[in-house]
């Protein structure tokens, strides 16, 4: 990356060089033979002058015409640093004497202009300037005709312009690689990071970029250490629920074996050692389904077979179905219902929810469970509002409190993630999978509703779901 964005950036500047730099010659081209062309009129004009003065001032030849010698001539051209001076003197008779530099080949129009007393100038066919003017000496004209070249009238600004040009490019590289350096170096940690990451270090971070700071770079390096963060997280949960299947899986396992043997070796009745196999059986059985219905609802292997029930009716059967179950653990439930609820759903779905939360609210109720199921009603103003308009949208919203312990700040926003256990140990310790609310996310989801959970001022904790009733 360091090497072709150096590259990018060298390229741009040479490009710009260049294109700037054949604009900058052509000009100075254009430039410098207009400045030469006047500067060589300038000279024929006073060339012409002294000429015209010289001629006046001696007498002409017994013809009547002016005339200057070839020594004078190459003298006036070295005096003057032109490549070749001529002159060329047209009598009265028509005669002519002297003559022109051989470049210059004059058009009609320019000789009738300079015959006039003007001046002319151009670029011959072979490149050279040129300027001739024409001065009247008595009944004789006088033409003064000077070549140069356009060679070397701008080779000075070339040359500066050529260096110059060098010390850019030497910038530019430099200017380049610091750049490239900079992009990649990010990129380069961020690869070694990630790679490390991918290796199982998940302790790998970027460096904290600075407050404030919201460019790319930044942003990646936010992403990434959130990234490794969720990874770690995941990972402590899954080591934590292997843990938790494993012991939940061996303590029914070696008490059905214990008791299977005792039985055999007679060292126990048969009924007391049956019903701690059935009690230790419904455990494994429990933790299996929990497992396979976790399963099937992350492959959307599973399909809700809504129909016509009273929703109210559904939830306070589901609470009751755990009544003895709380009153063997000492603890009492409290189910209140606001009246009939109509609506579609599938009620297995909507019992395994209800079951769910209250086995979850067992574990760490102090003294009581309460349920509470109600029609269009916001949770106690502990969750969303719930309401409905015109008809519209109407649901069912259940809440399930325990007055145990309430849940630390730390724990709400992780309790519906499968296999997340609360920091604080549970009234009744028991082994737990830690899927039940996770599988009561996904239901409550599949049936259009949402799920929360609360700790209100009073102690305690809530958890509540609202599902439409379609």
């Amino acid at each position: 990356m360091r090497r072709r964005v150096a590259f990018a950036v060298v390229a741009s500047v040479v490009t710009a060089l260049v294109l700037v730099g054949m604009g900058t010659l052509v000009l100075s081209r254009a430039a410098a033979r207009r400045s030469a062309e006047a500067d060589l009129r300038h000279q024929a004009s006073m060339v012409a002058e002294l000429v015209a003065a010289f001629g006046t001032a001696n007498q002409p030849d017994a013809a009547g015409n002016a005339r200057l010698s070839p020594l004078a001539l190459r003298k006036m051209s070295e005096a003057l640093d032109v490549d070749d001076l001529g002159t060329l003197v047209i009598g009265p008779r028509g005669h002519e004497y002297g003559g022109l530099p051989a470049s210059i080949d004059l058009s009609a129009q320019e000789l009738a202009a300079v015959r006039s007393g003007d001046e002319v100038s151009g670029v011959n066919r072979g490149g050279r300037i040129y300027a001739v003017a024409g001065r009247t000496v008595g009944d004789s004209v006088v033409l003064v005709g000077i070549t140069g070249s356009t060679r070397g009238l701008f080779a000075g600004s070339a040359g500066w312009f050529v260096l110059s040009s060098l010390l850019v490019i030497v910038l530019a590289v430099a200017l380049a690689l610091w750049i490239g350096s900079r992009l990649a170096r990010p990129i380069r940690e961020a690869t070694e990071v990630t790679q490390r990451i991918a290796d199982g270090d998940l302790a790998a971070r970027l460096p904290e970029p600075p407050i404030g700071a919201d460019d790319e770079t930044a942003v990646l390096a936010r992403s990434i250490n959130a990234m490794a963060d969720a990874l770690a997280r995941s990972r402590g949960m899954e080591q934590q629920f292997l843990m938790s299947v494993s012991h939940d899986l061996r303590t029914p396992l070696t008490n059905i074996r214990g008791y299977a043997e005792a039985i055999v070796d007679e060292a126990t009745p048969p009924a007391a050692g049956a019903d701690v196999i059935l009690r230790e059986s419904a455990r494994l059985e429990r933790l299996v389904r929990d497992l396979l219905e976790l399963a099937r609802l992350d492959a959307r292997q599973f399909r809700l077979h809504p129909v016509p029930v009273d929703l109210s009716a559904v939830v306070v059967d589901a609470a009751e179905s755990h009544r003895a179950e709380l009153t063997g653990a000492g603890l009492t439930l409290d189910v209140r219902s606001a009246g009939p609820v109509a609506g579609t759903v599938d009620p297995d779905r909507l019992a395994q929810v209800v079951g769910n939360l209250v086995g979850n609210a067992r574990r760490f109720a102090a003294t009581t469970v309460t349920v509470d199921v109600r029609l269009d009603a916001a949770p106690d103003a502990m969750g969303p509002d719930a309401t409905g308009a015109g008809g519209m949208n109407r649901r069912v919203v259940v809440q399930v409190r325990n007055d145990g312990v309430a849940i630390t700040p730390a724990d709400l926003p992780f309790v519906f993630d499968r296999l997340y256990q609360g920091q604080d140990q549970p009234t009744r310790t028991e082994s737990h999978s830690g899927l039940g609310l996770a599988i009561v996310r996904e239901l409550v989801g599949a049936m259009g509703g949402d799920v929360g959970v609360v700790t209100p001022p009073d102690g305690g904790t809530v958890f509540w779901f609202r599902v439409p009733l379609n």
